[in-house]
């Protein structure tokens, strides 16, 4: 089923330094092939729809860390160091956070062994708007990443999803010492639609960053049956 509806939107298998320019890849069979299938390299045969996939939310929410989580295979990511230049506009809510984003993230993960998602986490400063909606061209749906100890700071990346008309979800990534609200106070503050999925997750954790995942591919299931 939902392989079904995220057919509709698929983004490209990242280019591989070993794959040949003219063809695709042949489907894994044996030997080195078979190998490189079962450690992440190529995508399996069993596939059958692949879609785009944004992470998107402000500085330090953890998108970077999410991506890494879930990824099989080795994420890309352009991580800088923050400077002394941009210190009076990048506030993390983490002060001891060195490095930020400054072009995107890039993972893959494969659901039910069916479904591939390719996920595109987007800096977070609104300085790089111009390149965080780039990214956004063909998405099929967005995993917005929401911290707590600042709810404000989200209200830029739920309304440019809302702006882009992208269907998403918003995942409470919990740090350690966070204040907890109810479910009702998070999407009266975020000011989500009642269909909108809202779950919670640790970025650090496997099961937990999968879960949520899986919370917006089901949103954009049931959204493509109704429409």
């Amino acid at each position: 089923m939902a392989s079904k509806a995220a057919s509709e939107a698929s983004a490209p298998e990242a280019p591989d330094a070993a794959t040949s320019s003219d063809a695709a890849p042949p489907e894994p069979r044996s030997g080195a092939e078979s190998e490189g299938v079962a450690s992440g390299k190529y995508v399996s045969s069993s596939v059958s729809g692949a879609a785009k996939i944004m992470v998107v939310g402000p500085l330090g929410v953890g998108k970077t860390t999410f991506i890494g989580t879930v990824s099989e295979i080795k994420p890309l990511s352009t991580e800088a160091v923050m400077t002394q230049a941009g210190a009076s506009v990048d506030v993390p809510p983490d002060q001891a956070k060195a490095t930020t984003t400054v072009a995107l993230d890039f993972g893959r993960m494969t659901l039910d062994g069916e479904l591939v998602l390719y996920l595109f986490g987007t800096p977070g400063q609104q300085r790089f708007l111009p390149a965080w909606r780039d990214l956004a061209r063909g998405a099929l749906g967005a995993l917005a990443l929401v911290d707590t100890r600042d709810l404000t700071a989200s209200f830029d990346a739920l309304g440019h999803l809302e702006d882009l008309g992208l269907p998403f979800a918003v995942a409470v990534n919990v740090f350690p010492g966070s204040p907890r609200h109810s479910d009702g106070e998070l999407r009266a503050a975020l000011d989500l639609l009642p269909e909108t999925p809202l779950v919670s997750c640790d970025a650090r954790d496997e099961r937990s960053s999968v879960m949520a995942l899986i919370a917006l591919v089901r949103h954009l299931v049931l959204a493509a049956e109704s429409s």
